[in-house]
């Protein structure tokens, strides 16, 4: 049983700690249905907050067009804000069609027109432009985009913004298997905010990898504190007792996946599981 469970997770995830095993993407950097909260919160004549929920809309349901619409919200910007919104919103259309090198430039140019008035916004949009860089497959590229960003979130004391970053480094660290690097950054997003759930989660799918299966536990433990529902955790779970040997710990684990989540790939991959522990 535990060894047909290990081949599927293998199959998953290859045998070493690669871009793929850390689910650190940002919303702005999926496929998503919804269009995600803007980054900052910044306040805004509504006129300009609505076109900025409109681009990004546009980013996710036909970006070309969205192409053209900040191309032409930059031309007429009325504000600086106006220029990082459309270049942000710009970056997201670019990202959606899969024009991960460009995209990342032009979120690196939003993150230096941010610089000067909006801190906070600006770390973030570097982020991207790092998380662009990883999903082009540049993780050595992508490393100093988070090292910079999380720069700027301590230079403004933002702890969360800080755990989020150092929880993205240590994403471009493991791609690029520099694992003890990966680990200490990893500690800092702990303990920089020990409430980020993607920390704690990270930090045991990491701890899995490398088989340290009790530091795997502890971390997982701390991760379902914090969100007892996220099928992502309960999966995780299952994967690290079923790697120990904890059979029935699994079993529940799974379950519990298939019911807060049934209709997602997280239940698929639960169900798969499942089969496995009934040879």
């Amino acid at each position: 049983m535990i060894a047909g469970i290990l081949s599927l997770v293998l199959l998953q995830v290859g045998p070493n700690p690669t871009l793929d095993a850390f689910p650190g993407t940002p919303p702005e950097l999926r496929d998503r249905k919804t269009v995600p909260a803007p980054a900052v919160t910044v306040s805004l004549p509504e006129e300009s907050q609505k076109q900025f929920a409109d681009c990004l809309a546009s980013a996710q349901s036909d970006p070309e067009t969205a192409l053209d619409i900040a191309n032409a919200w930059r031309l007429s910007a009325k504000n600086d804000l106006d220029l990082v919104r459309s270049a942000h919103c710009l970056g997201i259309a670019l990202v959606r069609l899969e024009r991960f090198d460009e995209a990342r430039q032009i979120f690196e140019v939003a993150s230096g027109e941010a610089a000067d008035r909006f801190a906070a916004y600006s770390a973030r949009l570097k982020a991207m432009a790092g998380n662009a860089a990883l999903s082009d497959g540049k993780p050595a590229l992508a490393e100093p985009l988070f090292a910079s960003a999380i720069e700027g979130a301590l230079a403004i004391k933002n702890a969360e913004l800080a755990s989020d970053l150092y929880v993205d480094r240590a994403t471009s660290l493991g791609a690029s298997e520099r694992m003890d690097e990966a680990i200490e950054a990893l500690k800092l997003a702990r303990e920089s905010n020990p409430a980020n759930t993607r920390a704690w989660l990270v930090s045991a799918l990491l701890d899995r990898r490398l088989e340290r299966l009790d530091d795997a536990q502890k971390m997982i433990e701390e991760a379902a504190k914090l969100d007892p529902r996220n099928p992502a955790i309960g999966l995780e779970a299952g994967i690290i007792a079923a790697l120990a040997g904890r059979r029935e710990d699994a079993r529940r684990s799974f379950e519990s996946v298939l019911i807060v989540a049934p209709d997602s790939e997280f239940a698929n991959r639960a169900t798969a599981y499942l089969e496995q522990l009934k040879q």
